[in-house]
């Protein structure tokens, strides 16, 4: 596998500056000089597990997740800080199939942060986006999800299934506004928080979920999985909530999967 090699700084430079992109990876221009930012790195996070099934061991994300925790203990950033470039330009994770292999870039804005390959079986079916009559979208059962569980305050495992469920929905892996961010916005600001009548409930961020998508497509096992990933990932017990966002997908998935079968 070849992966981008992170520069680092010396431990003196890391004492007194932040740990910019320019320390970690080949990169050039603005985002050279950008301190790597807690929020920057949640979205990679994000962005791998989604195209992967989990963030990988030594990859860019967790390099940046490690550079953002520093930065982070440091005082140089928030818990929340994204930087502009990461914010306004998204931070990918892209593959490009060939026979018999794919090929995974990630990027943060617009540069290569890391490339690999990994062995795949060829296949002599072509998938297709095609969604079946009759089948559940994930706006669908992130809709259902609004029924279910509506009256829930929205958390960071809500928060992290729901990015998921998008960029699943929409194909692309470039988090930019929409509803994941009006998510993670409502996930921030219950942090802060006491009383729980005065939360952010899913059903105020998932009612007309369809509507708020980009695009949309039928719900697979596979989107079941991922995005139940992301849920458990961020959960501090580390499973999903009855009624939520995993649990409605997963429901959605066996329906299809019995429509279709």
């Amino acid at each position: 596998m070849s992966q981008a090699q992170p520069r680092r700084p010396g431990a003196d430079d890391q004492q007194q500056q932040p740990i910019k992109y320019g320390d970690f990876f080949n990169v050039s221009g603005d985002l050279a000089q950008k301190p790597i930012a807690p929020e920057d790195a949640a979205m990679m996070q994000t962005a791998e597990a989604t195209i992967m099934g989990q963030t990988q061991k030594g990859g860019p994300a967790a390099a940046m997740q490690s550079a953002a925790a520093r930065n982070e203990g440091a005082g140089f950033v928030g818990h929340r800080d994204v930087t502009d470039v990461a914010g306004d330009q998204g931070v990918t994770v892209t593959e490009t199939d060939v026979p018999g292999r794919r090929i995974i870039t990630e990027s943060v804005g617009g540069q290569v942060v890391g490339r690999h390959e990994e062995p795949t079986p060829v296949s002599l079916a072509p998938t297709t986006g095609r969604v079946e009559q009759g089948a559940i979208t994930i706006g669908e059962a992130l809709e259902t999800t609004a029924q279910t569980a509506g009256d829930k305050p929205v958390d960071q495992s809500d928060a992290a299934a729901i990015q998921a469920a998008e960029v699943r929905a929409t194909g692309s892996t470039v988090t930019t506004p929409g509803l994941a961010a009006s998510a993670q916005s409502a996930a921030a600001h219950n942090e802060t928080v006491d009383r729980d009548e005065d939360k952010i409930k899913l059903n105020q961020v998932l009612a007309g979920a369809t509507a708020k998508l980009a695009a949309d497509k039928a719900v697979t096992r596979q989107d079941a999985e991922g995005i139940a990933s992301a849920e458990q990932r961020n959960n501090p017990n580390a499973d999903s909530h009855p009624g939520g966002v995993a649990a409605s997908v997963a429901a959605a998935a066996r329906l299809n999967e019995n429509v279709n079968g």
